[in-house]
Order: C-alpha cells, then sequence, then structure tokens
C-alpha cells in the first residue's frame, strides 16, 4: 500500500493525523538532521498500521511531503 505523508519536524509535539483515504500529516519532534526525523517516521508509521519498521520504505527521503510504501505482514 502507498501512502502520501506530509511531515513537519521539529514540532512540540508528535501526532499522526489522517486527511484523506491515503494522506496523512505527521508532526515529529526529531530535527530533519542526518535522517532523524525519517527513522522517527518510520517507527510512528509501523506503530500506527502494526506492521514491522523494516516493512515501511520511504521513496522520497528528502522531501517533506513523502510517498511511503507499507508493506502488510501476510499471515498464512
Amino acid at each position: 500500500m502507498m501512502v502520501y505523508v506530509k511531515v513537519k519536524p521539529n514540532s512540540s509535539k508528535e501526532e499522526i493525523e489522517k486527511v484523506g483515504e491515503f494522506e496523512y500529516f505527521v508532526s515529529l519532534k526529531e530535527k530533519a538532521v542526518s535522517g532523524k526525523a525519517n527513522k522517527r517516521l518510520i517507527v510512528l508509521l509501523s506503530k500506527e498500521f502494526g506492521v514491522s519498521y523494516r516493512n515501511i520504505k520511504i521513496k522520497n527521503p528528502s522531501l517533506r511531503r513523502k510517498i511511503v510504501e507499507i508493506i502488510e505482514d501476510r499471515k498464512i
């Protein structure tokens, strides 16, 4: 599944807000330095979607409007 995420780094609080079917707005306390905000984004999204952090890939890590691929765990 692909989702679109607008990220606000260096925020006073952390939260995930769903703004559309596949669109999210995420506030992060981490600064956008050395990939710290992207790492925190992956952790928050993994909790939100109930998947391992290894199943989340950011397609365009240098932009604030990100395309994120979430690979859902498939149980047989």
